[in-house]
């Protein structure tokens, strides 16, 4: 029973040799592995290395000769609710295209034989808003419903808010096609006969308004004129501001003006109306020819030499073992 003590020492004494010795193991063969590993990219160094050169080579050749994509952006904006026909035209073009529908794009003036060369698609330019302020705007709006001229305001501001501008996107690798291409179907896209008689109407109808507020604007001044001429004559019988007509009706020459400015601003904006609304889909900007970056050939010169050194490992370690499944007696 004395002796028990010094047993139980003895035993944690070899235990914690024994792990020492077998973390001395698990180091060694770290190292051993380390060193075969050294001693296998030492004997292959230079296969490795002509492959990386290779490799270098053959990425660079594959970006020079590979045919890069085009692009041309066209940014728009439709008129007189008319985005729901943009999008489905788009898609119709697209899908006219992936049939290779060579008798729809003659109609339109186009015969290319390669038409799978092409590319469009369309996406909405987001605009990004403060959604408080936009809401605070609207509540403002809404304190001027009652009074009839400002609805045409608040259906213009709204309309302008809600409206967002629309990117389409040509894709093409030879450049006069492409352009011939982009032109050709944006004609087409601004040819619809439904769109085209509301556009007319509605440019008509926005001279008739300003023809309409000339005139106002000319009555306007002349009873403003009238007013002038006979201020001196009636100052002590029009302190308030008011002219007296022949009736002895009153006119406040104060709302006349402001009944002027407003006249004023409506014809401003009808005027920019005509200006803007040419077509149902206003071009806003048509771009230029710019080059798709190529996400793959524009990397192959680092992707193309680790592939085929990645290729040499892989078929080195099916060799070692095939090597030790042989060794194995069966």
């Amino acid at each position: 029973m004395a002796d028990q003590p010094k047993n139980n020492s003895t035993s944690d004494e070899i235990d914690l040799g024994q792990l020492f010795q077998m973390i001395g193991r698990g180091f060694n063969k770290i190292g051993i592995s380390f060193l075969k590993l050294f001693l296998y990219l030492k004997k292959n160094a230079l296969v490795l290395g002509i492959l990386a050169v290779v490799g270098v080579g053959l990425g660079y050749g594959l970006n020079q000769i590979s045919r890069s994509k085009l692009k041309i952006e066209v940014i728009v904006k439709p008129n007189l609710e008319s985005k729901n026909y943009l999008y489905d035209v788009v898609a119709e073009i697209e899908s006219n295209i992936r049939s290779k529908d060579s008798v729809f794009f003659k109609n339109i003036g186009l015969e290319f034989s390669n038409l799978g060369e092409f590319k469009i698609s369309i996406e909405p330019i987001e605009d990004e808003k403060n959604k408080e302020g936009d809401l605070e705007y609207l509540k403002l709006l809404e304190k001027f419903q009652a009074n009839s001229e400002f609805m045409d305001i608040i259906k213009s501001e709204l309309s302008n808010k809600s409206t967002l501008n629309h990117r389409i996107t040509f894709l093409f690798k030879d450049l006069s096609e492409g352009k011939i291409f982009a032109e050709k179907v944006m004609e087409y896209i601004n040819s619809n006969g439904y769109f085209n008689d509301l556009v007319a109407t509605s440019n008509q109808n926005a001279k008739e308004r300003i023809e309409r507020n000339e005139l106002f604007v000319k009555q306007i001044d002349e009873l403003i004129n009238i007013y002038s001429q006979s201020f001196n004559a009636q100052s002590s019988q029009n302190i308030d501001g008011r002219i007296v007509l022949d009736n002895n009706e009153k006119m406040n020459v104060t709302g006349l003006f402001s009944l002027k400015n407003q006249i004023i601003n409506n014809t401003e904006r009808k005027t920019m109306e005509l200006k803007e609304q040419k077509e149902a889909i206003n071009i806003i900007n048509f771009g230029n020819a710019q080059r798709v970056k190529k996400d793959f050939f524009a990397r192959g010169i680092v992707l193309v030499p680790l592939f085929l050194v990645g290729l040499f490992f892989a078929f080195s370690v099916i060799k070692y073992v095939n090597k030790k499944a042989m060794e194995i007696d069966l």
